[in-house]
């Protein structure tokens, strides 16, 4: 312009008379910081998880690595020979004792201890807090005393009189179904759990002249494999170890007329389905099987601790199982009277049994079976 006067922007003082916020957008606005700040908290979050992550793998490879070091597991095994060494010297009282203080104190600290816990609590509802606790602190007590009769098995079974049980450290309830069993010449099924010392029922079978065919799964450190072989060695006549070909081994066994002693509480990823306190489970079918497969008398055995310190060992007479139209064994069937009898075991003694095996997981990633 030809007076100098600056040209007005057309915008100029716009800024100053907008239309002030209706509450729609005022609510629009809070929402996307929202997001945006949700945005950038998970964000923060998944890193911190990654990083998490990628800490807890590169232990995990170190002490994966570690434990197949041939030097660690050679020692491993030296400190499981010395403990057995140092518990005999102080006696299986007292030995048991300390193994339950540490045992009790480090197992709070391990993912087990929660999985145990979280499967009381679902087996045992109505109990009270304190009682779960009480079930759980049990079974650690267990756990270690199991480890430490290790090295008092052998006298344990020496000591065992069947005149005069009352005054050894073992007494077993039905002693006369094993002597029927052994003295028929058949072929037979012993079922067992995880329950009390599950050592001692093979071997007081064996002292009685019933040994039997175990399938068992070895220890990762075959030091300590070859040592506990061992000591299983005296009183059991062949161990199997599981795997692919574990069922023709068994199947074989029988066939020969020999005795299969299997625990089956344990969950088995191409199992069975069978209600298990109440839940779902993949539950070991090799009982049913088998006794369908052979016609053979099928007994139930366990042990349980006695508070002055002895053993009760339990042998029920043969089980009277389903039979199809045609007569024959109904293999799911015998499974579930199986698996039920293993129950009523457990609840007679909660504290003795390995809660702290991760009984009703479902499926594998790639055998993600589904109930």
């Amino acid at each position: 312009m030809s007076d100098g006067s600056k040209a007005k922007n057309p915008r100029a003082g716009s800024r100053k008379h907008k239309a002030p916020r209706t509450d729609e957008e005022r609510r629009a606005r809070r929402r996307r910081k929202r997001e945006r700040r949700d945005k950038h908290s998970a964000a923060r979050q998944a890193r911190r998880a990654a990083r998490k992550a990628a800490k807890q793998k590169r232990r995990d490879t170190a002490l994966r690595r570690a434990g197949t070091s041939d030097f660690l597991q050679r020692r491993m095994a030296g400190l499981m020979r010395f403990l057995f060494n140092w518990a005999q010297a102080v006696g299986r009282p007292r030995a048991s004792r300390i193994a339950a203080r540490v045992t009790r104190v480090f197992g709070r600290l391990s993912k087990e201890n929660r999985l145990g816990a979280a499967n009381i609590a679902a087996a045992y509802p109505d109990k009270s807090e304190a009682e779960r606790a009480a079930i759980l602190s049990e079974v650690w007590d267990n756990l270690a005393a199991q480890a430490i009769e290790y090295a008092f098995l052998q006298d344990l079974v020496a000591d065992f009189d069947p005149e005069n049980m009352q005054d050894g450290p073992v007494e077993v309830v039905g002693i006369e179904h094993i002597h029927a069993l052994r003295d028929s010449g058949k072929a037979g099924i012993i079922f067992g759990a995880h329950i009390g010392n599950w050592e001692l029922v093979a071997a007081i079978g064996a002292r009685l002249g019933l040994p039997v065919v175990a399938p068992y799964r070895p220890p990762t450190n075959p030091y300590i494999a070859a040592e506990m072989e061992k000591r299983r060695s005296a009183f059991v006549e062949d161990l199997v170890v599981s795997g692919p070909g574990t069922a023709r081994q068994v199947a074989r066994a029988l066939a020969k007329g020999n005795h299969i002693g299997v625990l089956v509480d344990q969950r088995i990823a191409e199992g069975q389905a069978i209600p298990f306190f109440g839940r779902m489970s993949l539950s070991n079918p090799v009982v049913g099987v088998m006794a369908r497969l052979f016609d053979c008398p099928v007994h139930g055995s366990f042990s349980v601790r006695l508070p002055d310190g002895r053993f009760r060992v339990t042998m029920t007479p043969p089980l009277t199982l389903p039979r199809d139209a045609k007569g024959r064994v109904d293999a799911e069937g015998a499974n579930v009277v199986v698996h039920g009898m293993v129950e009523q075991w457990v609840r007679s003694a909660p504290g003795q049994w390995l809660w702290l095996h991760d009984r009703w997981r479902y499926g594998r990633r790639k055998h993600n079976k589904q109930f």
